[in-house]
């Protein structure tokens, strides 16, 4: 029996957030899937986990913590 994958979809998508200059702000969306691989992207270039963000995961919930936000996090 072949059974085809079933697709990881977004259940819930991420939200505008406003933050101010400085402080940390976390970013969260939840898929349809749990454990699901994410990666979490600026335009077209993949962040990577560093002292500024921090990117955590637990179930279905995929959340990402900037740290010291800069106008140019937008």
């Amino acid at each position: 029996l072949c059974v085809p994958a079933v697709p990881v979809l977004f259940k819930q998508a991420l939200e505008n957030t406003d933050v101010e200059e400085g402080k940390s702000v976390s970013l969260r969306c939840e898929l349809t899937k749990a454990d699901a691989s994410v990666v979490w992207k600026k335009g077209e270039a993949t962040l990577q986990a560093s002292a500024k963000y921090e990117m955590k995961q637990k179930g279905t919930v995929a959340e990402l913590v900037i740290h010291n936000a800069e106008p140019e996090d937008a």
